[in-house]
């Protein structure tokens, strides 16, 4: 077959986006692959946010219990798109006894993870050229969540010294095309959380803009790491702050559950046109293919709503990492949530840094693959062992890059 045949194959949208192939993932492949010639044990590999600690039991004993319990059809059947009514309410509940708001069941999009959730509310948000802004560092999927919408996403210039979010950054490059902020607090990569006073911010920021340019300016907040904050930090709950937020959550971190892609939208009456909002959510989430988020799961969280996983032990991990790498030289904004350190290279060039480390079979993904450049991110969701016997490589990498103290 000629060449310029194959290169018409696929989609010319889909050619960018093989090419520019997850780093994380690549990675993550290259950790098994170094297992099987080194031993898993010898090889350090801090490129996936795939939690190491167990679901909490809780969750296994209900699986069990509704499997026995219930008719098959009602466990595995359709339902409305939007979810379970019941499930829909346990949730409401849940999160009015913990943050004090008033929600119920009709203000509840069940969804096929976070990523699912994100892609349900660009779906109905989002028209042609519309742009949508996120704080630099990002997860970098949000590219692909944006641009499957015709949208732009518009990065806001990294705060380097704290990297709490940029908000005079944020401020110049609102525009009359602005359709929505995403905000991912506690934040991947920097595990920083940002505070009541920058929520508060941001959101008198908008508000302004909002009335400006006579537009619907739309917080978008992405929080599958809630429930991973040290150290006594409160993580605020935006729709408290600011009418137009709509709120994308996932069980993955908070109940270890990433393979099970179970997670809800929140959208709250006081968003404008919140009914009809509310309809398009749930159309969005049968035309985009998931129909519903996955029937049996959504049972099971309902039954663990108040569940949570050992947080202690990220905490350990984070404790240990930290420190041992600021020990040999390494700069690191503590992290007060999610399970990563976000360093700063050694040298300009953080790809460079993650060769070096590569050699000493220890697995790194670059700043740049965040759109932070110079940095480097850490996932520290890994056994204990991992951590404490990766710090000898950690040493050997700090002394051939000259950080040895």
């Amino acid at each position: 077959m000629l060449k310029q045949e194959v290169d018409t194959v696929i989609a010319e949208r889909m050619v960018g986006l093989v090419n520019n192939n997850s780093v994380i993932r690549e990675m993550f492949e290259e950790g098994k692959r170094l297992a099987g010639i080194y031993g898993a044990e010898n090889v350090f590999d801090f490129s996936l946010g795939n939690p190491s600690v167990p679901a909490p039991e809780e969750l296994n004993r209900a699986v069990k219990d509704i499997l026995d319990e219930e008719p098959s059809i009602f466990v595995h059947g359709y339902m409305s798109n939007a979810g379970y009514e019941d499930v829909r309410a346990t949730i409401a509940d849940s999160i009015n006894r913990r943050f004090g708001t008033s929600f119920n069941q009709s203000n509840i999009i069940m969804t096929v993870g976070a990523a699912g959730g994100m892609n349900v509310i660009f779906k109905t948000i989002l028209n042609p050229g519309d742009e949508v802004l996120t704080f630099s560092p990002y997860f970098v999927e949000y590219n692909s969540y944006v641009s499957n919408y015709d949208g732009k996403l518009v990065a806001i210039d990294p705060d380097t010294e704290t990297f709490q979010a940029n908000i005079e950054d944020l401020e110049r490059k609102i525009t009359p095309k602005t359709k929505a902020l995403i905000i991912n607090n506690p934040n991947n990569p920097t595990g920083v959380v940002y505070s009541e006073e920058t929520i508060k911010k941001v959101a008198a920021i908008l508000d302004a803009k909002q009335k400006e340019y006579g537009t619907e300016i739309f917080i978008v907040s992405d929080e599958p790491y809630r429930e991973l904050a040290y150290d006594g930090v409160e993580v605020p709950y935006i729709t408290k702050y600011y009418n137009n937020t709509i709120v994308g959550y996932s069980f993955s971190k908070s109940l270890s559950l990433p393979g099970e892609r179970i997670g809800y939208l929140v959208i709250p009456d006081e968003v404008d046109d919140a009914e009809q909002m509310k309809t398009a959510a749930a159309i969005a989430t049968r035309v985009l293919g998931f129909v519903n988020a996955p029937s049996l799961m959504q049972r099971a969280v309902a039954r663990c709503i108040d569940a949570k996983c050992d947080v202690d032990s990220y905490n350990r991990n984070r404790e240990a990492l930290y420190n041992g790498l600021v020990k040999l030289g390494f700069e690191c904004i503590k992290p007060q949530g999610a399970f990563y350190l976000f360093v700063k290279s050694p040298v300009p060039d953080e790809k460079e840094f993650c060769n070096v480390a590569k050699k000493h079979n220890v697995l790194l993904v670059p700043g740049s693959s965040f759109k932070c450049a110079g940095y480097v991110r850490i996932a520290y969701c890994v056994s204990y062992d991992t951590i404490i016997n990766s710090l000898p490589r950690f040493a050997e990498i700090a002394q051939e890059m000259g950080l040895s103290r």
